[in-house]
């Protein structure tokens, strides 16, 4: 099994063979402590029962968690956080309520992207942001999930015993908006103007051992840049934020 902290001791290999990289979960903290002012209002899209708002320090009076999953929300570790069940596309908030709005591995999971960016767009006042981190569609292993995806729940028990993550943690995915030149498409049609749309490189997920470890970094440093395994986004709505 590839336990997470196993993954990360490679990461940190990875990183000190490649000056300047940073793991995708990294840039997409920096990308919201960049924009997030401390009155902030943040809006956390697929919160599942944690994640980025834990490490951010920001008041939890003013965070909202999102998720169509009623037990990963009784679960959220931030149990004073105030949450709701919703869909992407259906947020049960009124209009220009939020200053960001973030998404960690939720787009790979959305039916109707264009519903859920026109949804985020929405309660995001102008001048707001939405931030994502989620999987891009060109990488290998990108194709061999949405192929793995079609087996059902035998995907979760696979990704239990490679990973350690419960079977139940593991949901559908259809992966309509995971490519750079998809999420560009989107962005326009839905309004938004794209401030970064960054593709990082990680070379851990196949790494059970040394040499596989060393192969998925001779692919990742052949592949194109469109092509790295991460895509981390900023979208911007027009308009001037006033806090």
């Amino acid at each position: 099994m590839l336990s997470l902290d196993r993954q990360n001791e490679w990461r940190e290999r990875y990183r000190a063979d490649h000056p300047g990289w940073q793991p995708a979960t990294e840039l997409f903290a920096d990308q919201v402590h960049s924009v997030l002012s401390s009155g902030g209002r943040l809006l956390d899209i697929g919160c599942g029962r944690g994640g980025l708002v834990e490490q951010l320090g920001h008041a939890t009076d003013r965070i909202v968690g999102v998720d169509p999953d009623f037990i990963s929300l009784a679960e959220h570790r931030l149990t004073r956080l105030p949450r709701a069940v919703a869909l992407g596309d259906a947020l049960p908030f009124a209009s220009n309520s939020f200053d960001v709005a973030i998404a960690g591995w939720l787009l790979e999971h959305l039916g109707d992207p264009v519903g859920a960016l026109a949804a985020i767009r929405r309660v995001l006042r102008p001048g707001g942001y939405f931030i994502f981190i989620t999987p891009n569609g060109r990488h290998p292993l990108g194709w061999a999930n949405r192929m793995a995806g079609q087996l059902g729940r035998t995907q979760g028990r696979l990704v239990d015993r490679l990973y350690g993550r419960a079977e139940n943690d593991t949901f559908p995915t259809a992966y309509r908006a995971n490519t750079p030149q998809t999420l560009a498409r989107l962005a326009e049609q839905t309004g938004f103007s794209i401030v970064a749309l960054d593709t990082v490189a990680d070379s851990t997920y196949l790494a059970f051992n040394r040499t596989l470890f060393t192969l998925m970094c001779a692919l990742d440093d052949w592949l194109s840049a469109d092509r790295r395994i991460h895509i981390v986004g900023v979208f911007r709505r027009p308009g001037h934020l006033t806090q």
